[in-house]
């Protein structure tokens, strides 16, 4: 009991340096060795005797000797990946894929030692940010690793490419006679067969660079990096970095299980915090506002008891499929209701007064250049649409 309870109290620790590292904005990398110690300490707890068991199954038709393929579910998170990315129009991407087993081949035919194994895969991972000599300094200076197999690690790592790539490597006359090598660049060559089946083929890359800093991932990894663009000619790059990751972690699940049964698994995540932030730096860089809302016009009055027909024209504007909106207020100030479209982005408001009521017109406004003209009701969806047809104009 004694001993249960130390590990309770180094998990509750483990949980709150993580909570920490995330509340102080730490590294990516950072964050995740530490849940990855935190899983660790987890796992040597074991389940709960007092809690309600879980049982952890693999799906009926599942047999990983051979009639499941592996591959299958990887290429489809690839696919995915490459979905999300296309969908949110946030520039040109690249998905770089590697596998852990080609990694450990490597490092072993290499003459990395087997306890070196994880700090020098740390180093690998820095390539897209440093370059070479950095690494190798790194892994030479300060992880002790003799300058020679830093060469051979070099000669690997620094290779880039496709299924022509995969196809090279195992014709490696080294490489091709590690187990675990062979078996990951065996398993590479199938995902780029289903790739091109896919259609994705040409936006994924096999990096011998990228290594993935979680102990947990087993097989194929892969992070999707968006391709550098200045926003305007002459103007310098944003910075960007992975906006998506993923891999197969064979090992993870059954860590859970009082049996420790395999359960294969494979996912991706989409860092959506970093996208938003792009996003902005983007639009700042352009000088554009972020909008907050996809509404196209609001409906306003410039007097009191107009609640009814703002009523009316919102529904209009909805039937014909308008994005519009009203503030629920039965009596707004006209300058609050033009405040809140200036700060929501909201690119027109069509403005109902007791004399338009009469004239059978709308006063339709653009917030961005405050000029107003009176549209004939009748009118006023076809010139709401051809307004805001136009490419990036707010007028």
């Amino acid at each position: 009991m004694a001993e249960r309870a130390a590990l309770e109290e180094l998990v509750r620790l483990q949980g709150e340096r993580v909570r920490a590292l995330k509340q102080q904005k730490a590294s990516a990398e950072q964050i995740e060795e530490e849940v990855a110690k935190l899983l660790k300490l987890k796992a040597q707890l074991g389940p709960d005797e007092g809690k309600q068991k879980f049982v952890l199954k693999t799906p009926k038709d599942f047999d990983i000797a051979g009639q499941f393929d592996p591959m299958i579910p990887d290429a489809e998170c690839l696919k995915i990946m490459c979905e999300i990315l296309s969908s949110l129009q946030i520039g040109d991407f690249l998905v770089k894929v590697n596998d852990r087993r080609i990694l450990d081949g490597m490092f072993a035919i290499c003459g990395v030692p087997d306890s070196k194994f994880r700090t020098i895969c740390s180093s690998v991972d820095k390539l897209d940010k440093v370059s070479w000599e950095e690494v190798k300094n790194e892994m030479v200076g300060e992880k002790g690793l003799a300058p020679e197999v830093a060469d051979r690690i070099g000669d690997y790592v620094q290779q880039h490419g496709g299924v022509s790539l995969v196809e090279q490597l195992l014709q490696d006359p080294e490489l091709s006679q590690n187990k675990q090598a062979l078996e990951g660049l065996g398993d590479l060559k199938l995902l780029f067969e289903y790739l091109t089946l896919f259609g994705i083929a040409d936006k994924i890359s096999f990096d011998l660079s990228l290594a993935r800093g979680l102990d947990y991932y087993t097989g194929v990894i892969y992070e999707a990096v968006l391709l550098q663009t200045p926003v305007r000619a002459g103007e310098e790059t944003l910075g960007v970095g992975s906006v998506a990751a993923g891999g197969r972690y064979d090992g993870l699940v059954g860590m859970f299980d009082p049996k420790g049964r395999k359960v294969p698994c494979v996912g991706l995540s989409i860092g959506v915090e970093r996208i938003f932030s792009i996003v902005e730096q983007r639009l700042e860089a352009l000088e554009e506002k972020v909008r907050t809302t996809e509404t196209q016009v609001l409906v306003a009055s410039a007097q009191k008891k107009l609640l009814e027909e703002r009523l009316k024209l919102v529904s209009e504007l909805w039937d014909a499929g308008i994005k519009a909106e009203l503030l629920y207020r039965k009596n707004p100030k006209l300058l609050n209701q033009l405040q809140y479209c200036e700060e929501a982005g909201i690119p027109l408001v069509a403005i109902i007064g007791e004399q338009e009521l009469k004239d059978g017109v709308i006063k339709l406004r653009s917030v961005a250049s405050r000029e107003e003209v009176d549209v004939r009701r009748e009118d006023l969806v076809e010139e709401i649409k051809r307004r805001t047809s136009r490419p990036l104009c707010m007028c």
